[in-house]
């Protein structure tokens, strides 16, 4: 855990810098920036000086395609990456690809799990996997599981009540999932679920995932869970899912995906991702460490820009 707290402080702990450049100089950083795109470096960026704690925003928009591609798949972290590919960043495909070997686990945001009916499930968005794109990113990256985020999309509360108290129900829930994930050649699934029951019926949440993971196991498939942050942002008050969940479902789940991220609003600007309350959701959790291997921290690549309007936030990513 010590390794992986140095290395959150290269990531996190970097202070915004603002500068200001003449017309001259502005043409001059915007042509050595298309150069910078367009080549490869021979040296990985640890060599080149760009792994800093002092890092400048004119050194990221420079560097940032200039990768070294003979070093692309050579992983510096030993415990498991899980990477998210998004609908609004279909970029994220192609990086895969080419940093596939970095990861332990990609998590496409394709798929819905919806209930038709007692004892009735059905797996949507299937129509968006991309058969093609997994055997690729398997060739380059043998290492790698394709564990699709899975979300509870349209359960109302009743359906909610239905399924946690009927093992039936909870039963067939299970070989739906299972049977999607054979079918499609899938390593497992991120399921995301525990936002959208709110703080209810917690006692047979955790009994209907712990079934659900029981059943991937068995057929030697994976099972991650997407949790909130363990303090709620801006405040000194426990989350959603404190020590008391994590306890109980850490013996038999693979991971849980921390949303250490978007800690300010548009109503109280500030950092994204606070040091001091990402490395204190992670204690609250765990606090006697025995299994921090499985909490997979939530790292944010983009900022927020506050001043687009009054009562709104606007992710700043590649694009702007």
């Amino acid at each position: 855990m010590q390794t992986l707290f140095n290395l959150l402080w290269l990531a996190l702990a970097c202070s915004p810098v603002h500068t200001t450049l003449s017309k001259s100089d502005a043409k001059k950083a915007a042509s050595k920036t298309l150069l910078e795109k367009s080549q490869f470096s021979d040296k990985p960026v640890q060599d080149r000086g760009l792994v800093v704690t002092d890092l400048k925003a004119e050194s990221v928009v420079l560097e940032h395609r200039s990768y070294c591609s003979a070093k692309a798949r050579d992983r510096h972290f030993a415990g498991d990456v899980l990477g998210y590919v998004t609908p609004w960043n279909s970029h994220g495909y192609d990086v895969t690809k080419v940093f596939g070997s970095k990861f332990t686990q990609i998590s496409p945001v394709w798929l819905q799990l919806k209930r038709r009916g007692r004892e009735m499930f059905e797996v949507t968005g299937l129509h968006d996997v991309d058969q093609g794109w997994m055997r690729a990113v398997r060739k380059h990256a043998k290492g790698l599981h394709i564990v699709p985020r899975l979300l509870f999309e349209d359960w109302t509360y009743d359906d909610f009540r239905n399924v946690l108290d009927s093992e039936d129900e909870i039963e067939e829930l299970s070989k739906t999932v299972v049977q999607v994930a054979k079918n499609q050649h899938f390593d497992g699934f991120v399921v995301e679920v525990w936002n959208q029951l709110l703080s209810q019926k917690r006692v047979g949440l955790i009994h209907m995932l712990t079934h659900l993971a029981e059943a991937l196991h068995q057929a030697r498939l994976l099972a991650l869970l997407v949790i909130p942050p363990a303090i709620t942002p801006g405040t000194d008050q426990l989350g959603m899912f404190t020590h008391k969940e994590f306890e109980q479902l850490a013996p038999v789940l693979d991971g849980f995906s921390l949303m250490t991220y978007d800690y300010s609003t548009a109503h109280q600007p500030g950092p994204n991702a606070p040091l001091s309350w990402v490395r204190a959701c992670v204690q609250v959790l765990d606090p006697k460490s025995k299994w921090r291997s499985k909490i997979l921290l939530g790292l944010n690549f983009y900022g927020m820009d506050y001043a687009t309007s009054k009562d709104a936030r606007e992710p700043v990513v590649g694009a702007r």
